[in-house]
C-alpha cells in the first residue's frame, strides 16, 4: 500500500515522496526523481512502476523534488517556518541536495540495492547528482527521457529573453514574469534565467559537441530508456539517447532500451516501461 514520505532536505524544506512498499519488505528499492510538473497527475506511469515493482518484491519511491507542481506548501524543520516551494521559484543549484535527501533516507531506511532514477528533468538532476557526488550507496541508474533544455526553451522568444535579462538586471529576479515561460511554466525571472542561460542541467542534448561535462563525470552504470516518439529530442529519440550515453564513461556497460510508438510521459505504454523496468532492476539484484 502507497504510504508518504516526508523527506527534509539539508537546508531544513521537507520533500514530499510516495513509498510504494512490496508486501513483506524489500532489500531493494527505486527511487525516481520526478521532472517538472512530473506529479501523479500529469505522469500516471508511477503508479504502474510502484505497483509493478512491487509484484517482483521491490520498493518504489516516488521522489518530488521543488518542481513536481507550480506551487507546493511544506515547512522548514530548521526554522519551523511555513514556505511554499515549486516550479515557479526552483533553484537548480538545490538540484544536488533535493536528490541526496532521497539517497540519504534509502540509506537510513536500511536498503541493500539502491537504484537512483529519474524522468525528464528528473533525469537531468541524477546526472548531475552522480557527476558531483559519485555516490557509493548508489548502484546503478535509471534514465527515464531525459530533458532537452534547449529545446524546451527554443520556444522562448528574443523579447521575452530581454525580459528575463532585464529583471535579473534591476534587482527584480525574485518577481514572477509577465508570462509563461516555454507557454507552459510561469515562473520568477531567476528560475528562468537557469532554464535559458545556465548550465546547471542542462546536461542532455542533440549535438554530438554540446556540453557533457557531467555526463563525462559518471562512473555510475545504469540504463538509459526512451520512446521512439519523444517529441521533446528535435525529432531523433535513439539517436538523442545514445549520444548523451555515447559521453559517459561507462557508455559499453550501460544498457538502453527504446520503447516503441510512445512519447515523453509513455502513453498507451505505461506497462511496458514498468515491466521493463522491473526486469532490468531484478537482473541487477541477481547480480548479472
Amino acid at each position: 500500500m502507497p504510504e508518504s514520505l516526508k523527506v527534509p532536505a539539508e537546508r531544513g524544506i521537507v520533500l514530499d515522496g510516495v513509498l510504494f512498499d512490496a508486501v513483506g519488505g524489500s532489500d531493494t528499492v527505486v527511487i525516481a526523481i520526478t521532472g517538472i510538473h512530473g506529479n501523479f497527475y500529469s505522469n500516471p506511469f508511477y503508479v504502474n512502476f510502484g505497483e509493478t515493482l512491487n509484484g517482483g518484491g521491490i520498493d518504489f519511491c516516488y521522489a518530488q523534488t521543488c518542481d513536481a507542481f507550480g506551487q507546493i506548501p511544506t515547512v522548514n524543520v530548521k526554522t519551523g517556518e511555513n514556505v511554499v516551494i515549486g516550479s515557479q521559484t526552483e533553484d537548480f543549484g538545490d538540484a544536488v541536495e533535493d536528490v541526496k535527501a532521497y539517497v540519504d533516507w534509502a540509506s537510513q531506511a536500511g536498503y541493500r540495492h539502491i537504484y537512483l532514477g529519474g524522468h525528464s528533468l528528473g533525469a537531468n538532476k541524477v546526472i548531475r547528482y552522480l557527476s558531483q557526488t559519485h555516490d557509493a550507496r548508489v548502484e546503478r541508474f535509471i534514465l527515464l527521457s531525459p530533458a532537452n533544455i534547449a529545446y524546451l526553451t527554443s520556444w522562448t522568444t528574443e523579447q521575452e529573453k530581454q525580459i528575463v535579462r532585464e529583471y535579473m538586471a534591476t534587482g527584480r529576479e525574485e518577481e514572477m514574469l509577465p508570462f509563461a515561460l516555454m507557454g507552459w511554466a510561469p515562473c520568477v525571472a531567476r528560475t528562468a534565467h537557469q532554464w535559458l542561460f545556465e548550465p546547471t542541467l542542462n546536461n542532455a542534448h542533440t549535438e554530438p559537441d554540446g556540453d557533457f561535462c557531467q555526463a563525462e563525470q559518471i562512473t555510475h552504470t545504469g540504463m538509459l530508456l526512451v520512446g521512439t516518439y519523444d517529441n521533446f529530442t528535435e525529432g531523433d529519440p535513439v539517436a538523442f539517447l545514445k549520444n548523451i550515453n555515447s559521453h559517459m564513461p561507462t557508455a559499453d556497460r550501460n544498457e538502453l532500451i527504446f520503447i516503441e510508438r510512445t512519447g515523453h510521459t509513455y502513453q498507451m505504454k505505461e506497462q511496458e516501461v514498468a515491466d521493463k523496468l522491473l526486469e532490468v532492476v531484478l537482473r541487477w539484484r541477481e547480480g548479472c
